[in-house]
């Protein structure tokens, strides 16, 4: 069995598309599909449900998928860890975030954080939030950083854990200016025409939030695109697609630069916690020093 079987396969899992994953994999559709097809052929079993479009995991792909990405990390690990005890350097302290708080606040934080621990060494795993909990739950990550909002369901037992709140920000509806102004884009206003919306998935936990924020409501919103990721969200906004529910964190600067501008009152809008969570039982002597950092 090839380990880049494995790779191929968690693309795909997560792409659900061959042509998308073969391109990020670096190889020929064709040689993409015939790697899944061996390792189906080595398991035994049919991993991928080829006659729906997209193409969805089949009950045994789901439950193998995340047996391939621990055995991933296990060996890229195992690899660092030999190479530490060779070269006598620190550990990597592993974190499990989502796409937008790695790019708008861990680089920034890390960087400062390294200032006065020069040994310090961070593995960022940025990923969409329930893969990033189930990397943080099967410790394959130390640390997992996220978002909390009162009304979200927990993402797990918080008793077996430590958490820390790290700072409160406001997630509000925005649109580019100009366009918000020409179209007249106003959630608080009664005459407001139709406004195009810039949508998260639904099944995503920031799409439960404005979902939240919604509520019995009827809003003149009429659905345009829809993702999972915010930094995908914003990029549109920009573009003067639509309207979109942002975090501080992700459109401070575009709010300050007039590039964005709020298109909704106070009750459209709530308030995020940026949280961390840590098994402290897990941590290294680094790993405690950079929590009690975060």
């Amino acid at each position: 069995m090839d380990v880049d079987w494995l790779h191929d396969f968690t693309c795909l899992a997560r792409t659900l598309n061959f042509s998308r994953a073969a391109e990020e994999r670096n190889i020929s559709q064709s040689a993409f599909s015939r790697r899944i097809k061996s390792l189906e052929n080595w398991l035994g079993i049919p991993l991928i449900l080829r006659s729906t479009y997209p193409v969805q995991l089949s009950q045994e792909g789901y439950e193998f998928l995340p047996i391939a990405q621990a055995t991933i990390n296990t060996l890229l690990d195992t690899r660092q860890n030999m190479r530490e005890v060779k070269f006598g350097r620190s550990a990597f302290q592993r974190i499990a975030t989502l796409p937008a708080i790695s790019a708008n606040y861990l680089t920034r934080r890390i960087r400062e954080i390294k200032r006065d621990q020069h040994d310090l060494r961070v593995r960022v795993y940025s990923d969409y939030l329930p893969n990033s909990c189930q990397l943080f739950a099967d410790g394959t990550c130390d640390f997992l950083l996220c978002y909390r909002h009162n009304n979200g369901a927990p993402y797990f037992d918080e008793g077996t854990v430590d958490r820390k709140d790290i700072l409160v920000e406001r997630f509000v509806p925005v649109g580019q200016a100009e366009a918000a102004s020409d179209g007249g884009w106003n959630l608080s206003s009664n005459s407001a025409g139709s406004i195009p919306y810039l949508s998260y998935d639904p099944a995503s936990y920031l799409g439960t939030i404005v979902e939240q924020i919604i509520g019995p409501r009827q809003p003149n919103l009429v659905l345009q695109y829809m993702v999972a990721q915010a930094e995908a969200l914003k990029r549109s906004a920009l573009a003067g697609s639509g309207v979109a529910w942002l975090s501080d964190l992700v459109i401070r600067d575009e709010l300050e630069s007039g590039k964005l501008v709020c298109v909704g009152g106070p009750e459209w809008q709530t308030e995020l916690c940026l949280t961390a969570f840590c098994f402290p039982d897990r941590l290294d002597r680094q790993g405690q020093l950079f929590w009690e950092a975060l």
